[in-house]
């Protein structure tokens, strides 16, 4: 079974779904015209139980990270996924607050150091909005590169951390492998600007 609720968040209604554990199973941004309340939601081919009460952990802890109050999350943590997705999710939960990955650091670390565009693919289907972090993940120079809320919620998750500050630059929304050259004159991997 799964439960479901809508979160308010600056970036628009998110919507959080957790197992019969509680165990947080998505979250992402509803794009939708009419409220997901209003229709059956499904969930893996399942109709979630719309339940507030028991996803109000879920949505304090992320009211908490919208107003800087929040620079970890301390959630079970259930998506589904590959095997290889699923290492590459446990490693974005490994990337502090306030800091960024290249994609290439990003699949050095997962083992798979050849396989920066494979770890790109898996981070843009990572189902667990802000709690497991993708957008962190930055092209080798620090350039915005693709991200499933697009670049401006990007943007807006890491300034918000205290990363960027005028730093990046958007390029095209295919995951950057350490390929082009930074538009800003200096060579970063990671920036670890701001607060912890």
């Amino acid at each position: 079974m799964f439960y479901a609720r809508t979160i308010p968040t600056p970036l628009g209604l998110a919507v959080a779904v957790v197992d019969d554990q509680n165990a947080l199973v998505e979250l992402s941004l509803h794009r939708g015209q009419h409220a997901p309340e209003a229709a059956p939601f499904l969930v893996h081919g399942e109709q979630a139980a719309w339940d507030a009460a028991r996803l109000a952990p879920v949505a304090a802890q992320l009211q908490e990270y919208f107003a800087g109050e929040r620079t970890m999350f301390d959630l079970p943590l259930a998506p589904r996924g590959t095997p290889f997705q699923q290492r590459v999710w446990a490693e974005l939960t490994r990337v502090p607050y306030g800091t960024t990955l290249s994609y290439k650091q990003l699949a050095q670390r997962v083992g798979s150091p050849e396989a920066c565009r494979a770890v790109g693919g898996a981070s843009g289907k990572n189902p667990v909005w802000i709690v497991v972090p993708c957008h962190r993940i930055v092209g080798a120079s620090g350039t915005l590169t693709g991200y499933a809320g697009g670049l401006a919620a990007k943007r807006h998750l890491l300034t918000l951390e205290g990363v960027g500050s005028g730093l990046f630059t958007p390029v095209s929304p295919r995951a950057d492998c350490g390929n082009n050259t930074p538009s800003h004159g200096t060579q970063k991997d990671t920036l670890t600007h701001g607060k912890h």
